[in-house]
């Protein structure tokens, strides 16, 4: 059983990323949870702070329960230390997943992600994983995580616009979708994508069915 958390307490946002992840790894069993204490959406330092709590109460409650690994979904890799810390499992955040697929399947690659408060983050979490050498730049798209649930049309034209702007100036192989709520963005984009879309919680998916 793999259990993956959305550490924010929106359940539509939990039910797409379950989705994404039983279609991504038919053969697993995956079980997807909501932390119903954590802000309806986490864009920031302030929001990750209030959701790493409740977060790791269910992380310690998946691990008791025997989870073979647990998927942390939220970008910002919220609480994924303390969880490890606590955690008979491995743990997983979507955000250093998508990255590491991303230098996997070329030399460098951009983030797009929401609003501008949640890069010096991001930035901050790609040094940590020794990839600053790789990434060109994570941009903001200038969309709230909530709007991709409320508005996904004009949100995934919105991010797309972006991915066009980084694959035409930033020398790059991929572009990760920098966010949990992105999980429908690739295929909403269809054939129009000019560049590899890498999503994380299809890398999660992946990796985690590994253990």
């Amino acid at each position: 059983m793999i259990v993956l958390i959305n550490p924010n307490s929106t359940v539509s946002m939990t039910d797409a990323m379950l989705r994404t992840a039983c279609e991504t790894v038919p053969t697993a069993v995956f079980q997807g949870w909501t932390s119903h204490d954590g802000p309806p959406a986490i864009q920031g330092v302030e929001d990750g702070l209030l959701a790493e709590k409740p977060l790791l109460t269910l992380v310690a409650k998946a691990s008791e329960q025997g989870a073979s690994a647990i998927i942390i979904g939220c970008f910002d890799d919220t609480g994924l230390d303390a969880a490890r810390s606590i955690a008979h499992c491995p743990v997983i955040g979507i955000g250093q997943a998508a990255y590491h697929l991303a230098a996997l399947a070329g030399a460098r690659f951009s983030v797009v992600t929401t609003l501008d408060v949640s890069v010096p983050i991001l930035e901050a979490n790609i040094r940590a994983y020794g990839l600053g050498g790789q990434i060109a730049k994570v941009r903001a798209s200038g969309v709230p995580v909530l709007a991709l649930e409320h508005d996904p049309k004009a949100a995934t034209d919105q991010v797309m616009a972006e991915v066009q702007t980084a694959a035409r100036e930033d020398d790059i192989q991929s572009v990760v979708l920098g966010c949990g709520g992105m999980v429908d963005v690739k295929q909403a984009a269809g054939q129009d994508h000019c560049i590899r879309l890498i999503d994380g919680v299809r890398a999660a998916a992946c990796f985690a069915s590994q253990f």
